[in-house]
């Protein structure tokens, strides 16, 4: 965020289709907004558990997390933390995930901004209508009060994918991302019963919003730029090794900084766009819903522009990037539910579902 008007700098501009693609299907393959839900305090996410198929959980920054049963909003939220969050600008509570084994195993897991301004990431046991029993897997000082990541997602590994950003103030000014001793501006995982950190990627200014492919594994990043250009990142699940992103090297695909690189195997974005099309970045997903026309297209937009773009990636490049008919104001996430349905969620309050 950048004050939640800054969670990144992100992606190209196209109209192109998809080679070969008919008239007809082109005409198909449209992404449709209908407004689901609304009247939610500043929401930055949206989920759903396995084996709740009527249910969705919105995220609120402010520090509770939120329930729609049957498209109906439950009176008490699921979990509210709001007297341990420090909310406003790019802190709150912003990330959640169910562990990958729900319902079996009835936990999740939050990552929140404290009232001290330190990342927290915290798991709690649930029984459907009140999470409880706060278990402190991860904490981090934060030295300034901006990029803080905040992206929760089990991997196929079975490991939880979080970031923290590089920490914040502008340019990396203490070159935390590409210092391999400092978890800051790194891509993270965490075993939940060990607690063990590792570090899988690096070079990332402040990830806002990262997803893994339901079908095959592979993840798509969202990274929030500077001051010219916003990119979505790519790693494969085969990945061969540690994946360098750039910055503060790089901006996209421009040079940043004149100085060394860490370790990794440098790899530039997928997609970029520049700040004369929006600010920050908001990653998405890879669509694999009932509609088959849209199958395979990644779905992502702007915070500031409200601008959507959606693209196919062939031969590791985006294909058939295109700007998408509708915009969300404020768009500050995207979501699934356990169909493989897309969500959009509007900073101002309102989920919508992507597909009829």
């Amino acid at each position: 965020m950048r004050s939640l008007v800054a969670f990144a700098c992100v992606a190209v501009l196209g109209t192109a289709c998809a080679a070969g693609a008919t008239p007809q299907q082109i005409e198909r393959a449209q992404f449709k907004p209908r407004a689901v839900a609304s009247g939610f305090d500043e929401p930055v996410f949206v989920t759903a558990a396995k084996g709740e198929n009527s249910r969705l959980y919105v995220v609120e920054q402010g520090g509770k997390i939120q329930v729609l049963d049957g498209g109906k909003r439950r009176s008490t939220p699921l979990l509210d933390i709001s007297g341990l969050v420090t909310a406003g600008g790019e802190q709150g509570l912003l990330g959640l995930a169910f562990h990958p084994s729900y319902p079996k195993v009835t936990k999740l897991y939050v990552q929140y901004t404290a009232r001290n301004g330190s990342t927290q990431l915290v798991e709690y046991r649930t029984n459907g209508n009140r999470a409880s029993s706060p278990r402190t897997l991860f904490t981090s000082a934060d030295p300034y009060g901006n990029h803080n990541g905040g992206m929760l997602a089990f991997g196929p590994n079975g490991r939880l994918y979080f970031t923290m950003g590089d920490g914040g103030a502008g340019g990396d000014p203490e070159n935390r991302a590409q210092n391999p001793r400092s978890l800051f501006g790194k891509l993270l995982s965490l075993n939940v019963a060990t607690k063990g950190v590792r570090i899988e990627a690096i070079g990332l200014r402040n990830a806002w919003r990262f997803s893994f492919d339901r079908a095959n594994g592979d993840l798509f990043i969202g990274d929030v730029g500077q001051g010219e250009t916003e990119e979505v990142d790519y790693l494969p699940a085969k990945s061969p090794g540690l994946e360098n992103y750039g910055w503060d090297v790089y901006e996209g695909n421009g040079r940043f900084e004149d100085k060394a690189l860490g370790p990794g195997k440098l790899v530039m974005p997928v997609a970029t766009y520049s700040h004369r099309e929006g600010c920050s970045i908001t990653g998405g997903y890879i669509y694999r819903g009932s509609n088959a026309s849209l199958r395979g297209r990644y779905i992502y937009g702007d915070y500031c522009s409200g601008t959507i773009w959606s693209f196919k990636l062939v031969g590791g490049k985006a294909s058939g990037l295109k700007r998408e008919s509708f915009e969300i104001s404020s768009v500050s996430s995207f979501g699934q539910d356990n169909a493989g349905e897309l969500y959009g969620v509007s900073h101002g309050g309102t989920i919508y579902r992507l597909t009829p």
